[in-house]
């Protein structure tokens, strides 16, 4: 996998049978085409190169039957090579997002949200009739992603305005070590969108 030209945009719509998420490039070319199959028991999430799905470039796959303590593995489509996983942080990621990133069994990222005030208030104003509809223009969380035992960040992960979608952008603020650390941090930013997609 060739590096992307960043900063990255993803768009999928809300009302759809299985959710399909559009990942940009910041001159606009299709980067992923992400389609989550509707009615698993299992979260199975395929990734091709572009909306026409001819090209399967990766695969992701819970370990158990949906679950919040479910860990989502990555493999390459081509040879079915292992590329990581991301598990949500447990208890932790109740009232603050938090993931885990590994490379086999080495946690090697964190995410986490920045402000969990905004998953507060969206939760609080998204009861409110009409008001709750609108939520996602001002109430946008966002999140950083840190190398392990690292203070400086590597990407930053943000919710954009949208109506009836979602639109997130990932920026690129720190290095990667080579092509497969890339689409594993890129593969696990797509599958926390997919299990944060119903805020904001």
């Amino acid at each position: 996998m060739m590096s992307p030209q960043y900063p990255l945009k993803m768009n999928f719509k809300i009302i759809s049978f299985g959710p399909q998420i559009y990942v940009r490039d910041a001159s606009g070319k299709d980067v992923f085409f992400v389609h989550q199959k509707a009615l698993k028991l299992k979260e199975d999430v395929v990734v091709y190169s572009d909306s026409s799905k001819t090209n399967e470039l990766f695969r992701m796959k819970a370990d158990r039957i949906i679950d919040f303590s479910a860990r989502y593995s990555f493999s390459d489509s081509k040879n079915s090579m292992a590329l990581g996983s991301v598990k949500r942080e447990g208890m932790r990621s109740l009232f603050k997002s938090s993931y885990n990133i590994f490379d086999g069994e080495t946690v090697t990222h964190h995410l986490k949200e920045d402000n969990p005030w905004i998953k507060f208030l969206d939760a609080l104003l998204g009861e409110v009739p009409i008001l709750g509809m609108f939520t996602g223009y001002f109430l946008n969380p966002t999140y950083t992603l840190y190398r392990s035992g690292a203070e400086a960040p590597t990407l930053h992960l943000k919710k954009l305005p949208a109506f009836l979608e979602g639109a997130f952008s990932i920026e690129k603020v720190g290095e990667t070590s080579g092509e497969n650390e890339e689409a594993r941090l890129l593969l696990s930013l797509m599958m926390i969108t997919l299990l944060e997609r119903m805020r904001g």
